[in-house]
């Protein structure tokens, strides 16, 4: 794998792969192996940073006492019985045996084992056995780590770091002969920023692999990575890609809450080892919600048991209870990133409560795909979060992305070997270099205000809880902001921040107007 800039003449490869999480790398090592010559694209200074990368928890994998179909009902009870049932077939057949072949065997992901060298299954909410595995609390980092070295050296993968999407290319959007605007919707390949130099490259690419993650950073309080602003999922709809299921945000129940302190992630698999949701005197409060599962009920249902908690006692916050629940010695094992991570905010999980509030977290629609990870757009592929295969219904099932990632890469690597003999030629198409029209700099103050606008926009009108008035509201805000960025964003030259700006009030609008058709509750789109 080679790490290198490029100049303003563009360049062509058999694949581009934009995204290096675990549903890029995967399609990419495969490609790779397969003797595709790919180009993996990652805005990242570093290709693990990733929504992957900071993924806690674990990912499902199966049991002596488990069966596709057990996992099947799982997935379809947390998914409110809306998941696409060919995925969740896909999944619960494929999953648990890629798992084994591409990260355990291939990869050699360093997941936890017991003393007779065992995998150490855990169990999350919404799963009716223990059936996840996990490298202690960062089995994304671990995940991620193995991947990039399975594809460091490879002589069929070039790696660009530090180079944001600006758009996909379509010959009936961008190409010179005008006559293309009657073809089909395909793409071919994506326009580049040089973050370095500010050069926007032209990549032609035979087949184009949309692996960008979620959307987190449009709410006001997120577990996502800085990156999860949804490029992908806008630059695919300007595309025309079909979006569906884009009103189901999925809100983590237990990030971290301190005024000045960052949302950081506080896993699932710490309630599934026994700790509880509390107040502050310490009296669990999830029996009074959610009988049957208690704390250990589906996402939707916890993060509104907590936000009804917070409303009816007027806090800002409730609280995790590992103390009373966890030995000691155990929490230090089992949770060394946690730990580590409240400590710098003065909170010892292993002594103290733990300030929680939901956030937003998981992305359960998308980029429409089919069971190869095809979207509606001829050549252009989605996997991982960016996708909606339809598993996730109107709820994700803890654990279930970082598989779904995996088995989608490597059915859309599958697919696209198949059909590359077949496909055209993208020089063929008469795609144009960038033409670069801005004449100012775009000042990061405007651009860092707009953002926070939009954050907030969505947290009041968008989140948790959505009522007719606030997304009336929201969608009239957004339109009014999304027309001033679009004024401003061809008048100034390219940066990140901006494409990024740019596309995270698309993705906002598109995720508000979905809320907005769809007039009952279900799963985690909750109106009142």
């Amino acid at each position: 794998m080679t790490n290198e800039a490029q100049g303003h003449s563009g360049i062509e490869t058999e694949v581009l792969i934009i995204g290096s999480g675990i549903a890029g790398s995967v399609t990419a090592l495969q490609l790779a192996d397969a003797g595709v010559d790919v180009t993996l694209v990652t805005r990242a200074r570093k290709p693990e940073e990733s929504n992957t990368f900071y993924a806690q928890g674990g990912i499902v994998y199966t049991a002596h006492e488990d069966s596709r179909e057990l996992l099947t009902e799982d997935i379809i009870r947390a998914g409110a019985g809306y998941c696409n049932r060919r995925a969740v077939e896909i999944i619960a057949t494929e999953g648990p045996k890629l798992a084994r072949e591409i990260l355990m065997e291939k990869v050699k992901v360093p997941f936890d084992r017991s003393e007779n060298d065992e995998l150490s299954l855990v169990r999350e909410g919404g799963h009716s056995i223990n059936r996840i595995v996990h490298a202690t609390d960062a089995t994304g980092r671990a995940i991620e780590i193995s991947l990039l070295k399975a594809l460091d050296g490879h002589p069929n993968v070039r790696l660009l770091t530090g180079h944001t999407a600006v758009d996909l290319l379509t010959p009936a959007h961008h190409s010179s002969d005008r006559l293309r605007i009657y073809d089909p919707l395909s793409c071919v390949g994506a326009y580049l920023l040089n973050q370095d130099n500010g050069a926007v490259i032209r990549c032609l690419a035979h087949k184009t692999v949309l692996a960008t993650g979620g959307i987190g950073q449009i709410f006001l309080r997120t577990t996502n990575p800085i990156g999860a602003r949804g490029d992908g999922l806008a630059m695919a709809y300007r595309a025309g890609a079909r979006v569906i299921n884009s009103e189901f945000v999925q809100f983590h129940p237990t990030t971290f809450y301190q005024p000045n302190a960052p949302s950081f992630l506080i896993s699932e698999a710490v309630r599934g080892e026994g700790a509880r949701l509390v107040d502050a005197d310490g009296k669990p409060f999830m029996d009074k919600y959610a009988p049957e599962w208690k704390d250990l009920a589906p996402r939707d249902v916890v993060s509104r048991s907590i936000h009804q908690e917070m409303l009816s006692k007027d806090v800002s916050n409730v609280y995790l209870d590992l103390r009373s629940y966890i030995p000691k010695d155990k929490i230090a094992e089992l949770f060394p990133s946690i730990r580590e991570q409240c400590l710098l905010y003065g909170v010892d999980i292993a002594t103290d409560l733990v300030p929680v509030v939901p956030a937003a977290h998981y992305f359960c629609g998308g980029v429409w795909v089919d069971e190869w990870g095809r979207t509606s757009v001829d050549s252009l592929y989605a996997v991982g979060e960016v996708a909606c295969t339809g598993l996730h219904g109107a709820n994700r099932l803890a654990s279930t992305s970082l598989l779904e990632g995996l088995v989608w890469g490597v059915r859309a690597a599958e697919d696209i070997v198949h059909e590359m003999d077949g496909a055209p030629d993208p020089s063929t198409f008469e795609i144009p270099l960038w033409e670069d029209t801005g004449t100012e700099t775009a000042d990061p103050a405007l651009i860092t205000q707009d953002m926070s606008v939009l954050k907030h926009i969505m947290w009041n009108y968008v989140g948790l809880v959505r009522t007719t008035r606030r997304l009336r509201r929201a969608i009239r805000e957004l339109r009014h902001l999304e027309s001033e960025i679009e004024n401003f964003y061809r008048a100034v030259r390219l940066t990140d921040e901006l494409i990024g700006l740019r596309n995270a009030l698309r993705a906002g609008l598109i995720v508000t107007l979905s809320a907005w058709e769809n007039k009952s509750s279900v799963g985690c789109h909750y109106r009142i």
